[in-house]
């Protein structure tokens, strides 16, 4: 018979593959319909499109609007996750500008791939089956962190290596074209709208919470299913060592220095602890290499999505196991 220590570790593994199995399955469903054409990669955009704009605001307005302010509004949180996200943006700026060469665009690329989380489509899945509820504060916070902060910082500063190379500097222009598109990003609006309701105490009428909700409901899985779908078709060839560089960013680096910040500023709450570290630890997100297309970087940027998604089922894996073993 096994011991007690055997059993409790194979338990505990079991219970870790019972959290990420099914996000990955979701995800391998999306890849496997998609590939044998019963879904094409046209109806993936569009569900991701019915994920941005409806279902994922709706959750979040949800998450929000029904707790108190008090509750949602984590100073400590927001820093910790601000300055362990700029912390990877600057290593990875430093590396792929300093040591490897890398023009200015490109190199703010790397960076957002090393930097910028997958907190809607596969965090908020993951850290619902880990936290429960709790995760759709998570994400809010997550999502103004890297929507007022990260994204736009980084698209800046690509905008000013073209402009730098082209003789073009237009960094005015730059800073207000890149503010507007964030502030007029349904998630923001959701975010802003659930604080207001929040903060005034405001119900929606019956009907119109509903709805809200049932919009809400069906955010999860669909989003999981709309990563598998975009992973059909990428290639990882003549990409590999950037690749493999900016999914270490992703996958270790990154929640390596939240929990280093973790260190400077204590988080109170034991759950938001938990979230912040999974949260750094999820693949970027999923329209990176849309974003990445601005410039002209979406085949590496493509790659490392791949790459970097297929990976995460065994980091993720490993850091919820040390999170939850006993002996931590």
């Amino acid at each position: 018979m096994p011991s007690h220590s055997v059993t409790v570790a194979m338990n505990s593994t079991l219970h870790i593959l019972g959290i990420t199995g099914p996000i990955y399955l979701a995800i391998a469903l999306g890849y496997v319909f998609t590939r044998q054409g019963v879904f094409s990669k046209a109806d993936m955009q569009v569900f991701g499109k019915f994920t941005l704009n409806l279902a994922l605001p709706a959750l979040l307005f949800n998450a929000l609007s029904q707790r108190r302010l008090g509750e949602i509004l984590n100073g400590s949180y927001l820093l910790v996750y601000a300055l362990g996200s700029l912390a990877v943006v600057a290593a990875g700026v430093t590396w792929s500008r300093l040591r490897l060469g890398k023009t200015l665009d490109e190199t703010s690329y790397v960076a957002m791939g090393m930097a910028c989380s997958n907190s809607g489509f596969v965090g908020y899945p993951m850290g619902l089956l880990v936290l429960g509820p709790v995760a759709g504060v998570a994400l809010a916070l997550n999502m103004l962190v890297e929507n007022l902060l990260v994204i736009p910082v980084l698209l800046m500063l690509a905008d000013a290596g073209v402009g730098a190379a082209s003789g073009k500097r237009h960094w005015a222009r730059t800073v207000a074209q890149t503010l507007a598109q964030q502030l007029r990003n349904p998630l923001l609006v959701a975010i802003v709208s659930g604080f207001v309701f929040s903060l005034m105490g405001w119900q929606l009428p019956g009907p119109v919470a509903r709805t809200v909700n049932l919009f809400s409901q069906a955010s999860g899985a669909l989003a999981l299913f709309v990563i598998g779908g975009t992973l059909v078709g990428l290639e990882v060839k003549g990409m590999r060592t950037q690749v493999a560089q900016i999914a270490f960013g992703k996958l270790i680096l990154h929640p390596l220095a939240v929990l280093a910040a973790l260190w400077l500023v204590p988080i109170d709450d034991p759950q938001l602890r938990t979230a912040v570290i999974l949260s750094a630890a999820m693949p970027m997100m999923g329209i990176y290499p849309i974003l990445a297309q601005r410039h002209g970087h979406e085949g590496n940027a493509a790659a490392a999505l791949l790459v970097t998604t297929v990976a995460s089922f065994f980091t993720l894996s490993g850091l919820l196991w040390v999170l939850k073993h006993p002996m931590i």
